[in-house]
Formats: structure tokens, sequence, C-alpha cells
């Protein structure tokens, strides 16, 4: 294995790591309801990759962000 091979494997995995924190913490600040959903969301975000790609094309435009009122 190249150096450059390591490098690119390190990159993808920084990629796929901060993406997952993302929609975690999207999630998290998100209002889906209910504290069960909210919850659901959050687990599903974890999933590596995945997660991110489930929340992402059906639970990114469910949760309304909270007022700042």
């Amino acid at each position: 294995m190249t150096l450059g091979t390591v490098t690119f494997f390190i990159s993808v995995g920084m990629l796929f790591f901060l993406i997952t924190c993302w929609a975690i913490i999207d999630a998290a600040q998100k209002d889906f309801g209910t504290m069960a959903r909210k919850a659901l969301w959050i687990f599903i975000a974890a999933v590596p990759l995945i997660g991110f790609i489930i929340y992402l094309i059906f639970g990114y435009r469910k949760g309304k962000q909270p007022s700042l009122s």
C-alpha cells in the first residue's frame, strides 16, 4: 500500500466522519414533533455513511428549525 492510497482512505474516512457528525448535530437541533422521533433520526444519522444518506433524503426536510424567539 502506497502513501497516496493511505492518504486517500484517511481523507475519505474523515469526510464520512464529518458528514455523519453534521447529520447528528442537525438532527439534534431540529424539532421532529416528539422526542421519540428526534431520537430515532439521531440514531439513524449516527449510522456511518448509510445513516447520513437516509437522513439527508428522508429526515432533513421533516424537522423544523426551532424559532429563536
